[in-house]
C-alpha cells in the first residue's frame, strides 16, 4: 500500500509509503488520502490526525509520470481530480491535523503544510516549491498563505526561485512549530496528538473553526483562481519543456519563450 492509515487511541496516522519512489504522489494516493480524511471527519473515534512519511523522506511531490498521464483530467476545468479532492478535504477538515516531516518535502509536500494546524520538522528536512521551475504557478492558496505567514519578500524568494530551504528557515517563515532531531520527530507529533485527544473534542473543533473562519472563503477563492491558471499553464510550451527536460535529465531551456 502506497498510503498507510492507522487509527490508534483516537489518532489517525496517514503515512506516505512509497520509499522506492521517494514517496512521489500518484492520483491514486491522493484519492486514498482524500477518502481517509473524509472518513475521519465522520468518525467520532478520530480526534486528531497525523500526516507523515518515511524517516528520510516526506514526499518528492507529484509523481511526474503519473501526473502527465492524468494531465488532461487535471487540466479539465470541470473536473475534480484526486489531488483537488485531497487538498479540499485537508483545508476543510474540522479536526486538528499535525504534519511530521523528515527529509524532502517538494512542491505539494510543502504546500500542504500551510493547511495543517501544527507542523513539526526533523532537522534534516528540505522544503521547496519549484512551480516556476516547472513552468507552472503556485497551487492551493500558497500564493496567499505564504506571504501572509512569511511576509511578501521572503515568500517571493521561495515561490519565484523555487529553491530548497532548510527546516530552520521554514520555522523562521512562520509555518513551523518546532524543529526536532529526526529520531524524535514522530514521537513528538504523537505526544502532541495525544494531548489533543485528551481535550474536549468540541472545544478543539470550535477553536479551529473560529481561527479559520476569517479566511476560509478567501482560501477557497484563491485556490480556484490558482487552479485555473495552473491548468492552463500545464498545457503550455514552458511546462512541456520543463517536463521533457526532467525526463531527459537535462537543464530546461526557456530562452525561446517570452
Amino acid at each position: 500500500m502506497d498510503i498507510l492509515t492507522q487509527i490508534e487511541q483516537g489518532v489517525l496516522t496517514i503515512t506516505f509509503n512509497r520509499p522506492e519512489k521517494k514517496n512521489a504522489i500518484t492520483q491514486a494516493m491522493y484519492q486514498a488520502m482524500a477518502d481517509a480524511l473524509r472518513a475521519a471527519e465522520q468518525d467520532n473515534a478520530v480526534r486528531a490526525i497525523i500526516l507523515t512519511g518515511q524517516p528520510g523522506i516526506f514526499t518528492a511531490g507529484n509523481d511526474l509520470e503519473d501526473f502527465m498521464k492524468n494531465a488532461a483530467s487535471i487540466a479539465n476545468p470541470g473536473a475534480v481530480p484526486p489531488v483537488y479532492q485531497f487538498m479540499r478535504a485537508l483545508n476543510e477538515c474540522g479536526k486538528p491535523v499535525i504534519a511530521a516531516v523528515s527529509g524532502a518535502a517538494v512542491g505539494i509536500g510543502t504546500t500542504l503544510l500551510l493547511h495543517c494546524d501544527l507542523v513539526y520538522l526533523a532537522d534534516n528536512a528540505k522544503l521547496s516549491m519549484p512551480f516556476s521551475q516547472l513552468g507552472l504557478c503556485p497551487e492551493f492558496a500558497s500564493s496567499m498563505m505564504l506571504p501572509r505567514m512569511a511576509g511578501y519578500q521572503r515568500a517571493a524568494e521561495k515561490l519565484l526561485l523555487g529553491e530548497n530551504f532548510s527546516a530552520e528557515e521554514a520555522m523562521q517563515l512562520g509555518f513551523v512549530n518546532k524543529v526536532l532531531p529526526a529520531d524524535e520527530l514522530l514521537a513528538h507529533a504523537r505526544a502532541v496528538a495525544d494531548k489533543l485527544v485528551a481535550l474536549p473534542a468540541k472545544s478543539v473543533r470550535v477553536t479551529k473553526a473560529l481561527m479559520r473562519q476569517g479566511q476560509a472563503a478567501q482560501v477557497q477563492d484563491v485556490m480556484n483562481a490558482e487552479n485555473a491558471h495552473f491548468a492552463a499553464m500545464l498545457g503550455a510550451p514552458e511546462a512541456r519543456e520543463a517536463f521533457t527536460a526532467f525526463f531527459q535529465k537535462r537543464k530546461p531551456d526557456f530562452s525561446q519563450f517570452d
